[in-house]
């Protein structure tokens, strides 16, 4: 990775959590107020909103084994 991409992800990655948190608060604002509440709240939110979308790594990396296979 480069730096440009590893800044990249970073700021990414920022906005995203900013996004994630609004979301939660929007949610259960209560629930960010305990550190029990705050872990359920994260993985709520990968399992709702990160992890599907991480699934396109993996369509990527087996579409170009397929690819490779066929030639």
């Amino acid at each position: 990775m480069t730096p440009e991409e590893k800044g990249r992800l970073e700021a990414c990655t920022r906005e995203i959590a900013e996004i994630l948190y609004r979301n939660a608060e929007a949610k259960d604002a209560e629930q960010l107020k305990t550190l029990e509440g705050i872990e359920i709240a994260v993985r709520e939110q990968m399992l709702e909103n990160v992890s599907p979308k991480v699934g396109i790594f993996v369509e990527k990396a087996v579409g170009q084994k397929q690819g490779k296979k066929e030639n």
